[in-house]
């Protein structure tokens, strides 16, 4: 639980790199992907657009719904997810390319503090993670691919607002993420009104089907 040594502050790191502004979507547009899964958002997406299953949530009933806050980070490195906490704005939902290496954390749970207090709804990091049992008493959501109890380094290189691969995906800054208990899925900003109307219809296709499954005669 010790895993930063100074508070992020809005000064940044000179070896951090900040991309261009991006447009965020909107409240009304993330409470239209609150109401589905990630399954069947995947599913609207053609079924792409899922980062590998080895990325899992931190707790038993994970979820979250938000924009895309995106991290590169040197493996083993936290310098720039803490340079991250100055550029969250309510409804974040940081994506962290740790370079899936296990060997050290890249946050723990005096960060996910700093997220929540900024508004941040969850985080993913490809990469490990720690301080499971606070993080899970915070019921902040987190999905991570690794557990470790070492702690990062805070050298940089890295950036924060460029466009990262998590999981063979890649996710840009404003992507609307959505994550559950199955996994992760991200929508592009400039598909996800499209995505969202085609929800409301394999919703209720889904429906059908579950009324046909119970109404099934039986042997």
């Amino acid at each position: 639980m010790t895993e930063m040594s100074y508070a992020p502050t809005s000064a940044g790191s000179p070896n951090i790199e900040v991309g261009p502004k991006w447009q965020r979507p909107d409240g009304e547009l993330l409470a239209q992907f609150q109401r589905h899964s990630v399954a069947n958002v995947g599913d609207a997406l053609g079924r792409l657009g899922m980062p590998d299953g080895g990325i899992t949530p931190l707790w038993d009933g994970c979820r979250a719904v938000g924009s895309a806050l995106t991290v590169l980070t040197v493996a083993g490195d936290d310098l720039a997810v803490i340079d991250a906490v100055a550029h969250i704005e309510p409804g974040d939902f940081l994506v962290i390319n740790g370079f899936g290496y296990p060997g050290r954390a890249v946050m723990g749970d005096i960060l996910t503090q700093y997220f929540s207090s900024r508004g941040a709804v969850g985080a993913i990091v490809d990469g490990a993670v720690r301080d499971r049992d606070e993080i899970r008493q915070q019921q902040f959501p987190v999905w991570s691919r690794s557990v470790t109890p070492a702690g990062p380094w805070k050298h940089g290189p890295g950036a924060v607002g460029t466009p990262v691969a998590i999981g063979g995906v890649v996710i840009n800054p404003g992507d609307v993420v959505v994550a559950d208990s199955d996994g992760i899925v991200a929508v592009p900003l400039k598909k996800a009104h499209d995505i969202a109307a085609e929800l409301a219809q394999i919703a209720e296709s889904e429906q059908g089907m579950r009324t046909q499954a119970k109404q099934a005669p039986t042997k």
